[in-house]
């Protein structure tokens, strides 16, 4: 294996992660947690749902169906040309998931942080056994552990752009956008049974984890090159674990990528793996991956996608989006915290989902224009998110509680 130098990095980075080409390419990741409506603070075995998802067979849309650390389902699209082949294909998959759980009684949950349960563990594979322990190592346990186990997202997935100067462009809109996005879909007040005065929890909780892989690439108004600022970033973050050439599992070597780097041993293999355990709000990936956006109650998964596409990949939508973000463009916190209501993030989303609104029919997305306008008027005119919404979820029975019947893992 070719060992790298912090040149190769970059050329690797340039060359993969941020790959140009004609926009025009969307797809997207749903999260969500699985509850059984007859006891919503019961943790679901993870087990039980992965045999009732085998056994209906592979979603028609071409969605690939993972699992996530807590026995989330993630459903990731496959790419579409057009937002409203997208749309079809995704709500298709996330029917054909609910259908296969309905007769045992369970149900997809769209919330950014589960409301009710404490984070139970229930990966096997070796990679989440070192992330969990690297975030125990670091002292994050408590955030790493709801993370991994408590969370769900809506991912936009966009092209970087059609030459470097576009891709440029895009990358300082859509990390200019993220707070707007963060406050328009808001949708995690609650956190183990108690409001934790944020209206996104799962930011806050992001903003909690190690630094040096989760805080934004761009910030303070930096500009320049975006791969050499993800290279900068990759070779900084401390490396989470190690996958040997003997099948072992290494967390936590205790160096960054570039200490790694200077004693001349990684590869480009190690390299792709490093770049995997970075999860700042925007990853390059040879696609842009927008991973700020809290997990939404049915019906509106659509809607951030349908936003952050048109306003992207419309001209003039991502005028008036620049226009509109650049004030609010380092209010992460106060994004996380507030939501729409704070005034100038709430202005900042007006003005995006006017243009968003817009910009649909341009993109052959006429057919949701209707889910758009209905979420606007329902929270974004009036300054609210699903946060703001009273809470559907029944308080916690005292913690922790655990029924005889429960299987081990769960104890």
């Amino acid at each position: 294996m070719t060992r790298m130098t912090v040149d190769d990095v970059y050329q690797h980075i340039h060359g993969v992660c941020f790959k140009t080409g004609p926009p025009g390419t969307v797809g997207a990741e749903t999260e969500w947690l699985v509850v059984d409506p007859a006891d919503p603070g019961a943790h679901v075995p993870g087990d039980r749902v992965r045999a009732l998802v085998a056994g209906a067979g592979p979603p028609s849309g071409g969605s690939r169906v993972t699992y996530e650390p807590g026995g989330q389902v993630e459903l990731s699209s496959a790419p579409f040309g057009k937002l409203a082949e997208l749309h079809t294909a995704l709500d298709a998959d996330i029917a054909h998931v609910r259908d296969a759980l309905a007769p045992d009684g369970l149900v997809l949950a769209g919330h950014g942080v589960d409301p009710v349960r404490r984070p139970v563990f229930q990966a096997d594979h070796p990679r989440y056994a070192c992330m969990r322990d690297y975030f125990h190592s670091g002292g994050f346990t408590d955030a790493g552990m709801t993370m991994m186990c408590s969370t769900a997202s809506v991912q936009v997935n966009l092209d970087i752009g059609a030459d470097d100067p576009d891709a440029s462009r895009r990358w300082r809109l859509v990390h200019a956008l993220g707070p707007v996005l963060v406050a328009a879909f808001a949708n995690s007040p609650l956190r183990a049974g108690r409001r934790t005065g944020m209206r996104s929890s799962r930011q806050g909780i992001w903003t909690e984890l190690d630094p040096c892989r989760t805080l934004p690439v761009l910030r303070d108004g930096e500009d320049g090159d975006p791969a050499e600022a993800w290279t900068r970033y990759a070779l900084d973050a401390r490396v989470m674990l190690l996958h040997t050439a003997e099948d072992e599992w290494i967390t936590n070597p205790g160096m960054s990528f570039l200490e790694w780097l200077a004693m001349g041993e990684p590869g480009e293999e190690d390299l792709t793996y490093h770049l995997s355990t970075l999860f700042p709000p925007v990853r390059p990936r040879g696609w842009l991956e927008l991973r700020m956006i809290d997990a939404l109650p049915p019906p509106y998964w659509p809607v951030p996608v349908a936003v952050a596409t048109a306003l992207l990949d419309d001209p003039a939508a991502s005028r008036a989006a620049e226009a509109a973000a650049e004030p609010v463009a380092d209010r992460w916190a106060e994004a996380a915290r507030c939501g729409l209501s704070h005034a100038a993030l709430a202005a900042a989303a007006r003005a995006c989902f006017a243009a968003a609104l817009d910009a649909l029919p341009r993109l052959g997305a006429s057919g949701l224009v209707p889910l758009v306008e209905e979420y606007a008027r329902r929270y974004v005119e009036r300054g609210r998110t699903p946060a703001d919404d009273p809470p559907s979820v029944p308080p916690p029975s005292p913690s922790p509680s655990f029924r005889k019947e429960d299987p081990a893992w769960l104890r």
